[in-house]
């Protein structure tokens, strides 16, 4: 990844972060007519900043996947979406790390958002995500001396995936994107080869 990723991870490795799967047990909010039937993460090109602790690839994206499903296997709306998500970089906290400058793990992914039905593509271009830890262990303790890198990942999975459905929500408020008839007429173009297409070329 180019050097403003990883600038952008170590800077929001030191913020703070809320748990996302905190309203897992709620209703989920309302998203129109969606029902994701196709839930698809790839990571390509991902890239460790340096200094983080590495998990596998394959473990990643399973992770990720998992979250995904968690949260949106709950809609049982009308009409069929998918979703394409790369992962793009991630820190994962290390332990041995001095209190004063305790990182925060992070993670960066791309989503790319399909209607299946009308065979459309939703996004324009993908959408990017920056997301961090939540601090349950507190403030100053960094996650390496707590937890290990499979339950940062899977921390940093379910603030993604969080951050996801807040998106989705707001484009769905301004663009209406799963407020459509279903019997709206079929947009033609090609159907999508690469579901989790970014723009990395």
């Amino acid at each position: 990844m180019k050097r403003r990723g990883f600038g952008l991870l170590l800077a929001a490795a030191l913020l703070a972060g809320c748990n996302g799967a905190r309203d897992l047990n709620e209703a989920p909010v309302p998203l129109g007519d969606f029902n994701l039937v196709h839930n698809v993460v790839v990571a390509p090109k991902v890239q460790k900043v340096p200094l983080g602790r590495e998990l596998p690839t394959e473990q990643m994206i399973e992770t990720l996947r998992s979250a995904v499903a968690e949260r949106f296997d709950r809609y049982e709306g009308a009409r069929g979406y998918h979703f394409g998500i790369s992962i793009e970089s991630y820190f994962l906290a290390p332990p041995g790390v001095p209190v004063v400058a305790a990182p925060k793990s992070a993670m960066i992914i791309q989503i790319t958002v399909w209607d299946d039905a009308r065979n459309l593509k939703l996004t324009d271009k993908p959408h990017q995500i920056t997301v961090i830890e939540s601090l349950d262990q507190g403030p100053l303790v960094g996650s390496g001396y707590t937890k290990s890198a499979e339950e940062q990942f899977r921390n940093l999975s379910q603030n993604a995936v969080k951050q996801i459905e807040n998106y989705l929500v707001k484009m769905n408020a301004e663009n209406g994107w799963f407020n459509t008839s279903p019997d709206a007429e079929e947009t033609a173009g090609d159907a999508p080869q690469d579901v989790a297409e970014t723009d990395n070329g």
